[in-house]
């Protein structure tokens, strides 16, 4: 690890969790905590957030570290169990749903999408494939549903009539209908309706405790409120096909677990990896990102100027012609995996590097912008990390 200054951190404290025993131990995590300190500290500052959550896992330890508060109402702090949105990082367990469909010979991801939602059938969605759908290339989905398209009905009669601006598996135009559909004919093809497949099969089959579609009464007090940009208190609203794009609902702690599995999963259950195999997949490229399914990955090292152009507003608002890997490229560990994700009032970024057996984890209860998230974890895997070039995080 790098040397880094002393810093001051005033009134906010930081909670670590440190898995392993003895005084280098001790060492390493006093010095990880110095350095995500100065991180949070002014990034929570600058962004007004509420509370936050950094979590990380270094060659098979784990470090939690815990600021503020998870409701600003009744000061309730954040600690280990609190539950936080993460948005489109929930499309990276969408993803491994389908994946282990796959593994299972439920489905493959050349299918049309009209095989499990027979609907579809005569409509230009027909003529993608799951694949398609589930890295956005489908034709130009948009980013979300129209507003008038707030149930089942009315998303069959959308899907029936859209009509594509591009040839399916040409241009990536990032989409929470494209892999929502994904992730409602994965679960159609496993036969079990989509919260439950993710409750009851594929959490635990993770190995995560913490990690809900909806959050029950019994973990209610540990469901942090997030925070819009004026203050105002705020949770996820109810929305067609949320659950497969947006709606998982997690602790930190437990992320690490997810990152650790993605990291090396050889002691999951065979068709687990399988799964988390085909999420690993690259599709096609978009400039320096390759497409995964749910994740995205950059050559390692990597830069951050190449991080913030892949989280940048141009790769989630605009289309993007890709650059198809025929045949997909195989997983591979020399490479960081990354994937952001919002609601109305949190924000997550995670990223981790396989041959390094290193990731973080950042909850926040506020949305801030995608290129502060990047920053923040940039520094913090630059300091103990020498293959990455020492960045200015300002």
């Amino acid at each position: 690890m790098r040397n880094i200054p002393q810093f001051t951190l005033g009134i906010l404290t930081a909670a670590s969790v440190f898995l392993g025993a003895g005084a280098h131990a001790a060492e390493r995590q006093n010095e990880l905590a110095r350095v995500v300190d100065a991180v949070a500290v002014p990034l929570m500052a600058k962004n007004d957030i509420p509370g936050m959550s950094i979590a990380i896992t270094v060659g098979g330890k784990r470090y939690v570290y815990n600021y503020g508060v998870a409701s600003k109402a009744s000061g309730r702090k954040v600690t280990d169990a609190t539950l936080f949105e993460i948005g489109s990082v929930s499309k990276t367990f969408t993803a491994t749903l389908a994946g282990y469909a796959q593994a299972s010979s439920d489905l493959s991801l050349t299918d049309s999408p009209s095989k499990y939602f027979p609907e579809l059938a005569g409509s230009h969605l027909a003529g993608a494939t799951l694949l398609d759908l589930g890295t956005y290339t489908a034709g130009g989905l948009p980013l979300q549903f129209p507003d008038d398209v707030t149930d089942h009905k009315a998303m069959v009669g959308y899907y029936k009539n859209w009509k594509p601006a591009y040839a399916p598996g040409t241009h990536r135009v990032y989409s929470n209908p494209s892999i929502g559909l994904f992730g409602y004919a994965a679960a159609k093809a496993m036969g079990w309706p989509f919260d439950d497949l993710m409750q009851q099969k594929l959490f635990p089959a993770l190995g995560l405790s913490h990690t809900f579609i909806a959050v029950p009464k019994a973990d209610d007090a540990n469901y942090a409120y997030g925070y819009s940009r004026t203050g105002k208190a705020a949770r996820v609203s109810p929305g067609v096909l949320d659950s497969e794009a947006y709606g998982v609902k997690m602790s930190a702690s437990d992320m690490l677990r997810f990152i650790e599995a993605n990291i090396d999963g050889s002691d999951l259950d065979k068709t687990v990896q399988s799964a988390i195999a085909t999420t690993h997949t690259g599709y096609y490229k978009v400039g320096d990102m390759t497409q995964g399914l749910g994740w995205e990955m950059y050559a390692y090292p990597t830069t951050l100027d190449r991080l913030l152009a892949g989280n940048s507003a141009d790769m989630a608002l605009k289309a993007n012609e890709i650059e198809k890997l025929s045949p997909p490229r195989p997983p591979v560990k020399d490479v960081l995996f990354n994937k952001t994700g919002s609601t109305n009032g949190f924000g997550a970024y995670v990223a981790f590097v396989p041959s390094k057996g290193i990731g973080i984890a950042l909850f926040a209860n506020k949305n801030y912008p995608n290129s502060e998230r990047v920053k923040a974890a940039y520094s913090i895997l630059a300091a103990f990390d020498d293959d990455l070039p020492v960045a200015n995080a300002d």
